[in-house]
């Protein structure tokens, strides 16, 4: 891969990364919902869901895609109905909040799997590795190489991105200090969950 090429494909996934969709408002709702201390495992499986999803696109997709279209199909609606219970679970959560208080523990797996999900499932994430990477990158002349290049690109694009978002939504929280506030940030990353699961349902 040319510098140019990797520079190109940075730049158009900072903009697809960057803008709001599913998979960014589950992540800044479970950070306002619970914080940010155990949110790792759901990073790390978004971006091996887009790994996942570039690797894919790099051995074709639209065969691979078509193979195991029930496959996604399943892993879709699992990541809805995952969605759907995290924003029930937010909509009625305590709305007290302690400054010294830890965010409640979510077991890593659990967390891994939401992220998985809502990534595999996302259609912003599929449109963008199915239509838009192949017109910036000849993908037939991939080689190994290349492709842990692209890989490293991805990589290094989204831990960016997402860590603002991360440090956005953490900041955010700070100001929650009363009942009041707490059960608005609840309900609105209720809403934002839901919104995703109904995002990723839609199409």
């Amino acid at each position: 891969m040319t510098l140019t090429s990797l520079l190109v494909f940075a730049g158009a996934l900072l903009v697809a990364a960057g803008s709001p969709g599913p998979s960014i408002a589950a992540l800044v709702a479970r950070v306002l919902s619970k914080g940010y201390r155990d949110v790792l495992p759901f990073l790390a499986a978004m971006w091996i869901g887009e790994a996942v999803w570039l690797s894919f696109a790099v051995a074709g997709l639209a065969t691979i895609a078509e193979t195991f279209h029930v496959v996604f199909v399943a892993i879709k609606w699992l990541g809805v109905a995952y969605l759907l219970y995290l924003a029930w679970k937010m909509w009625f959560a305590p709305a007290t909040m302690s400054e010294d208080a830890l965010p409640e523990r979510t077991s890593a797996a659990k967390l891994f799997f939401a992220g998985l999900t809502v990534t595999l499932g996302n259609p912003k994430i599929m449109m963008f590795y199915v239509a838009l990477l192949p017109s910036i990158i000849d993908l037939a002349g991939v080689t190994l190489v290349g492709w842990v290049e692209l890989v490293a690109t991805m990589l290094v694009v989204l831990v960016v991105v997402d860590f603002v978002w991360v440090a956005t939504a953490a900041k955010a929280r700070q100001f929650l200090k009363s009942p009041r506030a707490v059960r608005f940030a609840n309900r609105a990353s209720a809403g934002a969950m839901a919104g995703a699961a109904v995002a990723i349902a839609a199409r």
